[in-house]
């Protein structure tokens, strides 16, 4: 009993800092990367979907993503998603075939407030870190046929489990603000 609910939780924690990870991916660093893309959600026929499912990315140039629709008739809605996606600041551009992105030079303020974006990122796998301690600790608390003894060894393992995964989601973290900031 107590070793599954500390295995879910586990497993919900190193998934978690897998989004993270992939989160942090999706801020961009010095190159237009198809990364960055993937997650945008995109109206197609009523529906969010992203990108990465409509339409294929190639790095054209540096700061320039090629990005080619496999349906046409989605193109005008993957411009506009685009466009919308505000954090990126990328110009968009398509010519009937395809559509351009191109993403602005990095300046200091811009890499400082892409700083800011994968702190709110971390921040936020912090929480659902906590929140995944916090419904195991629930789930420990409501065994019945279980000592306290036991219960109070599974609450500091979990508690070491948590730290455990909040310390790779803050090396994660520095280790994409140094690039961020690197120029």
């Amino acid at each position: 009993m107590i070793s599954d609910v500390l295995a879910e939780a586990k497993d919900k924690m190193n998934k978690a800092v897998e989004v993270a990870k992939d989160d942090f991916g999706t801020v961009r660093t010095g190159r237009a990367n198809p990364a960055l893309f993937q997650k945008i959600l995109v109206e197609y026929y009523g529906s969010p979907t992203p990108l990465g499912q409509l339409a294929s990315m190639v790095n054209q140039e540096a700061r320039t993503l090629l990005i080619t629709p496999f349906d046409k008739t989605a193109l005008k809605d993957i411009e506009k998603a685009l466009a919308a996606a505000s954090h990126l600041g990328a110009s968009v551009g398509n010519d009937g075939n395809v559509i351009r992105a191109t993403l602005p030079e990095l300046t200091e303020d811009r890499r400082k407030e892409y700083v800011k974006i994968v702190r709110d990122k971390a921040e936020q796998a912090r929480v659902a870190l906590r929140n995944i301690r916090r419904k195991a600790k629930d789930d420990l608390d409501g065994l019945k046929e279980v000592g306290e003894d036991e219960v109070a060894r599974a609450e500091k393992e979990l508690d070491s489990s948590t730290k455990a995964h909040v310390d790779a989601i803050d090396d994660a973290l520095k280790r994409k603000e140094a690039e961020l900031l690197e120029v």
